[in-house]
């Protein structure tokens, strides 16, 4: 098998445990909160500890990334894998609010396993299979997205949440040891250049495309994110359920990962024949239409069909948005673009639960889902217009050498 190949299956498996991992232990956050004494203004407190870990890991991404270009990929993921497992582990021990709000930012500042995986793959894979291994990793973080909360669901259910945190750091462990003993990095060229943050985002902001990836990448990041903080909660009043809610919100939140896995590799290749922006279009679009839609049904089954339809069309987002980076930088570079692109990632992941917990708090729950569809029908006139511009700038050119 080629090593590429070879890298996707071992990669798309840790992502898989580890996207896994991360959705046993974050969706039940805001129930965890009430369990440890969090009473009063339970959405602002949801929302404030989803967002510390993403202010943590804006600040911290572009020196990972540094460190990736001159150390190389894989350490970095090995390092955020360990990093992670002794996180979830000390999860399972907390006591108070605080002590989870401290183990969050932790989480920020010292992890970053799957972008770490995303961009060794989009390094060590053949241009013309990009699409397709980016796409292809995307369903194993959608497919740990769907076995994550009905497990971690399953387990709370049964014996607590917090043997659901220490499962899900016992899982990482096992990630990180098989991209440690399975991996293989080639085509890697150290920086031999040490870059300030200062002088990445000036260099950043010449090269306008990659600008705009970024600013797309923070808002379909919030978008997601503003679910959230709030979404248990939304979940829960619409069931009526109480002896099982845990799990019935994993199996809801698992739906737009389902999509995926059946239509991811459809929008990779479909990247690869038609271009990333094509599919960003769509993809935005779709995910913003079918997120104003979700707050028009107000029973269990009919918000689960209409989420599901969302995620059909979302899923291309993320991949189409890394494929961009991919073609709008030089491989001795990829590692900073990539931490760039996580800061805009946490950046929007830090903005988006506050806006949830205070909009879910202040005004009503279906109100987050019309906020939620406006960023992302936003983001897809702010692409349109790019992309019209880009298409009118080659035709110029084009009429203009003849």
């Amino acid at each position: 098998m080629e090593t590429w190949k070879k890298n996707l299956w071992v990669l798309w498996f840790g992502v898989f445990i580890t996207s896994a991992s991360f959705s046993m232990v974050i969706p039940f956050l805001p129930l965890f909160l009430l369990q440890i004494g969090v009473h009063e203004h339970t959405e602002i407190w949801s929302g404030v500890t989803f967002s510390a870990a993403f202010l943590a890991g804006a600040v911290s991404a572009p020196f990972w990334g540094s460190l990736a270009d001159r150390f190389g990929r894989k350490p970095m993921i090995i390092r955020a894998g360990f990093f992670l497992f002794v996180i979830y582990t000390l999860m399972a021990f907390v006591s108070n609010p605080y002590e989870m709000l401290g183990l969050r930012i932790a989480q920020g500042l010292l992890t970053g396993f799957i972008p770490g995986a995303i961009a060794l793959i989009g390094t060590n894979t053949p241009e013309k299979k990009v699409g397709y291994a980016l796409a292809t990793i995307s369903t194993g973080t959608a497919s740990g997205g769907i076995i994550g909360p009905m497990l971690g669901g399953g387990i709370a259910d049964l014996v607590g949440y917090r043997w659901s945190f220490a499962s899900g750091g016992t899982l990482v462990l096992i990630s990180t040891l098989l991209v440690l003993l399975m991996v293989k990095e080639e085509k890697f060229v150290p920086s031999k250049e040490r870059k300030s943050f200062r002088k990445d985002i000036r260099e950043a902001v010449t090269n306008q495309p990659f600008m705009l990836v970024l600013l797309i990448t923070m808002m379909a990041a919030c978008s997601v994110m503003i679910l959230e903080p709030v979404l248990p909660l939304y979940i829960t009043g619409l069931s009526g359920s109480s002896g099982s809610s845990s799990f019935v919100t994993g199996m809801i939140f698992s739906i737009p990962g389902i999509a995926s896995i059946l239509v991811g590799p459809f929008w990779g290749k479909l990247s690869d024949k038609v271009g990333f922006r094509s599919v960003l279009l769509i993809g935005l679009l779709g995910g913003g239409l079918g997120s104003i839609a979700q707050l028009l049904l107000h029973d269990i089954w009919g918000f689960s069909i209409m989420r599901f339809l969302f995620g059909l069309c979302f899923c291309a987002v993320f991949p189409a948005l890394n494929g961009l980076i991919v073609k709008l930088t030089s491989p001795e570079t990829r590692g900073r673009a990539f931490g760039l692109s996580q800061t805009s990632n946490q950046l929007g992941g830090m903005l988006g639960p506050i806006l949830g917990g205070l909009i879910g708090g202040f005004f009503s729950l279906h109100t987050v889902f019309l906020f939620t569809g406006l960023i992302l029908l936003i983001a897809t006139g702010m692409a349109f217009r790019f992309t019209k511009k880009q298409r009118d700038s080659r035709t110029y050119k084009k009429a203009e050498g003849m």
